[in-house]
C-alpha cells in the first residue's frame, strides 16, 4: 500500500455517503412538514374545543333558569296528582259507605222463565232446585283485596289453576280463538320477566273460541265451534261442540254437542264467548244465553265425565251490560260493568238450590283496574277468583259468609 492509500479511502466514502445525506435531508424535512400540519390541526381543534365548551356553557346557563321552573311545574302536578287520589279514594269510599246504607235493587223479574214457562230443548230437569252434594253453603261477603300479578298476551283470554289437581301449575290460554295453551310449572315461574321460556305448550286438536275455558280434574274443557256453528250456517247453525281434551295424554276423551238451540253470546260486553264453563265445590257448570229468551242468562249443571246435561235454569240475571260470571256453592254470581269499561259488580246472583235470596246476596264492587274483565275463574280450594283484564293477570281474595247470615 502506498502513502496514497488513506486519501484514496476518503474519497470513495465521500462519493459513496453524498446520496445518502441528500435522502436524509429530503426526509427531514418531509417530517417537518407534517409536524407543522398536525400542529396547525391541533391548534384547529383546540379552538373548536374551546368553541364548543363556551357554547356549552352558554347553554347550560340558559337551562339551569328553564330546568328549575320544570322541576317546580312537576313537583306542583305531583301534589295535584296526590291529592286528586286522596279525593278519588275518599269519594271512593263514600260511596261504598253509602252502597252499605243503600243497597242496589237485585236483578229480579217475574216472568215465564222464572215461573216454569217453555224453555229450550236439553237434557235433564229444567227449574227444579238443585240438590247440593257437599255441605257448601258459603256466599261472598265482599272482594277483599286486588294483586296484580303481571301482564301476558292480549286484551282476552282466560288464566287459571286446576282446583282439582295436587300440583301449582298455572294454566294460560291467550286470545278468543287459538289452539296453544300455556302451562307453567309454578305461580313464581309465571311472573318472571321472561315467562314464556317456563312454560310449556299444550296444543289441542280444535281451536278454542271465546274465553269459557275450564282446566278440573286435570282435563281442558273448552267449546269449539263444530261446522256449522255459530255463524257458520249449515244443521248446527248456533250450537257449540264440548271437548273434553286430557292434559297429559293430550287426547281427546269425550265430546258432546251442548244442548241448546240459537246460542248467543251470554255476557252483553264479551261478544266471542257462547259457552262459559265454571267449577266450584258442586263440580261443573255452564252459563249461557238462547235466542228463545236473549233477555237473561241460562245455568247448566254439567257431568265432568260424560258432559251430560243434569239440570238446567232460567235465571234472572239480565245480559245486558254482563261482562262475566262464576259459581261459588251452586250459586251463580253475574259481573256488570258498562261501555266504555269502568268499575266492575256483581249484580245480580241466583242460587240454584234456593238457599240464598236475592234480597240476601251482598253485591260488591270490585277495585280499580284497567279495562274490563275477559274471563273470571273461581278457585274453590283458595277461594280466589283468576282474572283477565286487558291483557293483564289479576288475583282477586273474596271474603265468606254463611248464606243464611244477614247482609
Amino acid at each position: 500500500m502506498g502513502p496514497y492509500t488513506p486519501l484514496l479511502t476518503m474519497f470513495l466514502l465521500s462519493w459513496w455517503l453524498r446520496p445518502l445525506q441528500g435522502q436524509q435531508h429530503h426526509l427531514v424535512e418531509y417530517m417537518e412538514r407534517r409536524l407543522a400540519a398536525l400542529e396547525e390541526r391541533l391548534a384547529q381543534c383546540q379552538d373548536q374545543s374551546s368553541r364548543h365548551a363556551a357554547e356549552l356553557r352558554d347553554f347550560k346557563n340558559k337551562m339551569l333558569p328553564l330546568l328549575e321552573v320544570a322541576e317546580k311545574e312537576r313537583e306542583a302536578l305531583r301534589t295535584e296528582a296526590d291529592t286528586i287520589s286522596g279525593r278519588v279514594d275518599r269519594l271512593e269510599r263514600e260511596v261504598d259507605y253509602l252502597e252499605t246504607q243503600n243497597p242496589a235493587l237485585p236483578c229480579v223479574e217475574v216472568d215465564e222463565k222464572v215461573t216454569g214457562g217453555p224453555g229450550i230443548k236439553g237434557k235433564g230437569r229444567r227449574n227444579e232446585k238443585y240438590d247440593m252434594l257437599t255441605d257448601c253453603g258459603y256466599t261472598i261477603s265482599q272482594v277483599r283485596s286486588m294483586k296484580i300479578l303481571k301482564r301476558f298476551g292480549g286484551p282476552a283470554g282466560l288464566w287459571t289453576k286446576d282446583p282439582m289437581g295436587p300440583t301449582e301449575k298455572i294454566y294460560v290460554l291467550d286470545g278468543t280463538q287459538n289452539d296453544t295453551a300455556f302451562v307453567f310449572p309454578r305461580l313464581r315461574d309465571f311472573t318472571l320477566a321472561m315467562a314464556a321460556r317456563k312454560a310449556s305448550r299444550v296444543r289441542v286438536p280444535f281451536p278454542w273460541v271465546g274465553t269459557g275455558q275450564l282446566v278440573y280434574g286435570g282435563f281442558l274443557y273448552y267449546a269449539r265451534r263444530p261446522p256449522g256453528g255459530p255463524g257458520g250456517g249449515g244443521g248446527l247453525e248456533n250450537t257449540l261442540q264440548l271437548i273434553k281434551f286430557h292434559l297429559a295424554n293430550r287426547t281427546v276423551v269425550d265430546s258432546s254437542v251442548f244442548p241448546a238451540e240459537g246460542l248467543i253470546p251470554p255476557y252483553g260486553l264479551t261478544a266471542d264467548t257462547y259457552i262459559d264453563l265454571a267449577a266450584d265445590e258442586e263440580g261443573l257448570w255452564a252459563v249461557y244465553a238462547t235466542r228463545e229468551d236473549d233477555r237473561h242468562l241460562c245455568l247448566a249443571k254439567l257431568d265432568p265425565q260424560t258432559l251430560d246435561t243434569e239440570q238446567q235454569w232460567d235465571t234472572p240475571c239480565p245480559r245486558e251490560n254482563a261482562e262475566a260470571a262464576f259459581v261459588i256453592c251452586g250459586t251463580l254470581y253475574v259481573v256488570y260493568n258498562t261501555r266504555p269499561a269502568s268499575r266492575a259488580r256483581i249484580q245480580c246472583s241466583f242460587d240454584a238450590s234456593g238457599t240464598l235470596t236475592p234480597e240476601r246476596a251482598a253485591l260488591p264492587y270490585f277495585p280499580r283496574r284497567y279495562g274490563a274483565h275477559a274471563s273470571l275463574r273461581y278457585n274453590p280450594r283458595e277461594r280466589q277468583l283468576y282474572a283477565w283484564d286487558d291483557g293483564y293477570q289479576i288475583v282477586y281474595k273474596l271474603e265468606m259468609r254463611r248464606k243464611e247470615e244477614e247482609v
